[in-house]
């Protein structure tokens, strides 16, 4: 079941993005589309509803603010989904934060980072996530927050 605030009500899903996300739509739009990270925003808010979720959404291009933002969410909120962009294949801090949550983290990458330059192939978050989605673009994004619904066993 959800994880619940002393109120009953469902905590959110905190839906994170790393460095230069926030350029989505004009930055290598071939490599990760042009579909804008405010656009992902209301997708997600929008399949979040439709299960009876709600989210928090954030972008930080500072390694340090992910990592707060993942504090928080680990007391308020029900779950992650984490695009951590550059920081998947450099961060220790981002992944020992992941794994001192107690929550359901979805690690999405736009692109299939399996079939890109080789520094790309690892992903640090990966060796904390619950789950892994990436290669559907934007659509990932949607996958995931259905995956979070799943997990959590919340009905549409």
């Amino acid at each position: 079941m959800a994880k619940k605030s002393k109120q009953s009500k469902i905590l959110p899903i905190y839906i994170l993005n790393g460095p230069n996300l926030n350029l989505l739509g004009v930055r290598e739009p071939e490599v990760y589309g042009y579909t804008t990270l405010a656009a992902i925003e209301k997708m997600c808010a929008d399949q979040a509803k439709s299960h009876g979720l709600a989210i928090v959404f954030r972008q930080s291009n500072r390694e340090g603010e992910i990592v707060d933002h993942l504090q928080e969410a680990r007391t308020s909120g029900c779950a992650v989904i984490i695009n951590p962009a550059g920081y998947g294949h450099t961060s220790i801090a981002i992944l020992d934060t992941i794994q001192a949550l107690k929550i359901p983290v979805i690690e999405v990458h736009l692109s299939n980072i399996h079939k890109r330059e080789p520094y790309r192939h690892n992903s640090y978050v990966s060796k904390g996530a619950t789950g892994i989605i990436m290669g559907l673009g934007a659509q990932g994004y949607l996958r995931a927050v259905d995956a979070v619904a799943e997990i959590l066993k919340v009905s549409k």
